[in-house]
């Protein structure tokens, strides 16, 4: 058995709205038409979510509803948890680790520098960003989420909506 990590960033959002927060940014039709577009990737490769994790961000929580549409998954299933919206890549990995192992697939949205801090703890080739709407997915050869390592990845795929664009 495997465990597959999809990381993916929150689609591009505005700041348009000078009297808004931070937390309640909301997206720009660009991100989500690249959020479609990466989802139908994701789709095509036959992951479907076992569970939804998101940052509470308005950006975040409506990219992961996005996807969620597109895949077929419930929103109410959807896992908010404040601490993605945090900047620790130890806090992010805990979560990860923390995670059933009867979950198979877990879909992870957040925020940058940490998303592409993430992923690249793992990749055999680092990224320099991960782009708004961007996802990695990472496949592991175990069946722990708590053993998950360098060591154990088995496949890695980036998926980046500005190589979507000519296809």
């Amino acid at each position: 058995m495997t465990k597959k990590l999809i990381i993916i960033r929150h689609a591009k959002s505005t700041w348009a709205y000078g009297s808004i927060s931070d937390m309640d940014r909301p997206l720009k039709e660009i991100g989500i038409d690249n959020t479609i577009l990466v989802s139908q990737k994701i789709r095509e490769r036959k992951i479907a979510p076992d569970l939804i994790a998101s940052s509470p961000a308005v950006r975040a929580y409506s990219t992961a509803m996005i996807v969620a549409r597109e895949l077929r998954y419930p929103f109410e299933n959807i896992k908010i948890d404040s601490t993605i919206y945090g900047d620790s890549l130890d806090d992010i990995l805990e979560i990860i680790r923390a995670t059933d192992n009867r979950v198979g697939n877990l879909f992870i949205f957040g925020h940058n520098q940490v998303f592409t801090d993430l992923p690249n703890r793992f990749l055999k080739e680092q990224i320099d960003n991960l782009p708004t709407s961007g996802a990695v997915i990472l496949e592991f050869d175990t069946e722990n989420w708590v053993d998950i390592s360098k060591r154990n990845v088995i496949s890695e795929a980036c998926i980046f909506p500005k190589h979507l664009d000519n296809e």
